[in-house]
């Protein structure tokens, strides 16, 4: 009778162990190795490459060497990349020695300059500046950017930064004019995107990038509607000047706002680098807002060299994939789907509206 029983008791054993231990990897299971795997059986479409041909209007230096550069062109070849935007940060010989690396490419890479803010904090700041940009610009420089400020002020420029500085500080008044003057678009990242400023608590969708990026809430510091309206000042007080706020001007939680800075000041555009995922998550609305601001808005990336991201960038505006993840691109736990985009909106999106802005910087 005990003989017949083991079988019976080491099972119940079994299955309650096996129970406990897989009730217990899953409570203390992270959320930064969450990586979940779509099991729907529905139409998966990578595109090789763009649709259209593309120019890239938001990319950084990133080769660090002459063979990594060439390598980036084959890579832009295969991809359909016809011209990439560099956004050096850079001012002095900085910028001059970027210049130089990417001079064997003068047709595939242009590049932009940052703004020098040496003395910025000393009477008569300003016209030294000015010059340095002018300076800048007969190296090549065509555009300005990216500056950046998250609150305490312009903190990308290099070798200076302009701790302090909003862009519509007075101070950047002659910066502003001067661009205008020279026909220098101006980059710039305002703020970040909501996620970073609400708590990074179980009730924070974008967890996985808001607990990195976090904002902390400081009286000293620009909030992200202070930031906004920061923008706003500088577009409206410098007509001349064209503005491109990158990332969607990190409005992806609010578009509507987007869309009426949009409706009301011509001289800005925004760029889409590094917000696939943040929109990749509402297609309907999403395909909706680029239908209706077609003519305002450029492609970017922000996010390396990598042919499989720039496939996955067509991926979102291209097709109408549903439900499909890219946690090692992006961090984010949740899915995405494609916008459709026609072609008609694919080919400003891509080129025609780049080609709009650096008429702008060819006018004399």
């Amino acid at each position: 009778m005990f003989k017949k029983s083991v079988p019976i008791i080491l099972f119940i054993v079994f299955s309650v162990s096996l129970k406990a231990f897989s009730q217990s990897d899953l409570n203390n299971l992270l959320l930064k190795n969450y990586r979940p795997k779509s099991i729907y059986h529905i139409p998966v479409n990578i595109p090789e490459h763009a649709k259209f041909p593309v120019i890239e209007m938001h990319s950084h230096p990133y080769a660090s060497n002459a063979q990594e550069i060439d390598n980036w062109v084959k890579t832009m070849d295969a991809v359909g990349i016809t011209k990439t935007i560099i956004l050096t940060y850079a001012t002095g010989t900085q910028f001059d020695s970027i210049i130089n690396a990417y001079s064997k490419y003068k047709d595939r890479f242009e590049l932009w300059c940052g703004f020098d803010y040496t003395d910025y904090d000393k009477p008569g700041f300003g016209p030294a500046s000015a010059r340095e940009l002018e300076r800048c610009y007969k190296m090549g420089a065509k555009g300005v950017g990216e500056l950046g400020d998250k609150g305490d002020g312009e903190l990308y420029s290099k070798p200076v930064k302009g701790y302090g500085l909003h862009i519509d500080d007075p101070r950047m008044k002659i910066l502003l004019q001067k661009c205008a003057e020279l026909h220098m678009p101006v980059n710039i990242h305002i703020a970040e995107d909501y996620w970073m400023y609400e708590p990074a608590d179980s009730t924070n969708d974008g967890l996985m990038n808001a607990g990195e990026w976090h904002v902390k809430p400081d009286s000293n510091k620009l909030n992200h509607k202070q930031l906004l309206q920061s923008l706003e000042n500088a577009v409206r007080d410098n007509p001349e000047t064209v503005f491109i706020a990158c990332h969607f001007a990190n409005l992806c939680y609010n578009l509507d706002e987007a869309g009426r800075l949009l409706d009301k000041y011509q001289n800005l555009y925004l760029d889409i680098a590094a917000r696939y995922a943040e929109t990749a998550t509402i297609p309907r609305y999403m395909a909706g807002f680029y239908e209706k601001y077609q003519e305002r808005l450029i492609y970017g990336t922000d996010m390396g060299m990598d042919k499989h991201m720039y496939q996955v960038t067509f991926r979102i505006l291209e097709t109408n994939d549903e439900h499909f993840y890219e946690t090692a691109l992006f961090n984010y736990h949740w899915s995405f789907s494609g916008f459709n985009l026609s072609e008609k909106i694919l080919k400003k999106i891509y080129c025609n509206n780049a080609l709009k802005i650096q008429r702008y910087e060819n006018k004399k």
